[in-house]
């Protein structure tokens, strides 16, 4: 499994540690991931992602999980969270045609 956020798409970054002496040593820069089950109000379920902390910010800053899927970017995605992005964009087609 890739250390990529399903819903930002943030992953490992390289670079180098300084020290006080300018040695440069290659290291890798890894997001803080954590496993967190999302509620989706249009379809009344929950479903688990693995985001990073700043995605799990970003998706109660824009009003919950829905809100914050219609508005991603595509390439950002995971396949699971594509998926559930065409669901609740359905849902809510059929949400305001009712």
């Amino acid at each position: 499994m890739t250390r990529r956020c399903e819903l930002t798409g943030k992953s490992a970054q390289t670079g180098h540690l300084v020290s006080h002496s300018n040695r440069k040593t290659k290291t890798r820069f890894l997001p803080n991931l954590v496993n967190v089950s999302l509620l989706s109000d249009l379809l009344g379920q929950s479903f688990r992602f693995r985001v990073s902390a700043h995605a799990l910010r970003s998706v109660e800053h824009r009003g919950g999980l829905d809100a914050f899927l219609l508005k991603a970017s595509e390439e950002a995605l995971s396949q699971k969270a594509k998926e559930l992005r065409k669901k609740i964009r359905k849902a809510s087609e059929e949400a305001k045609a009712a």
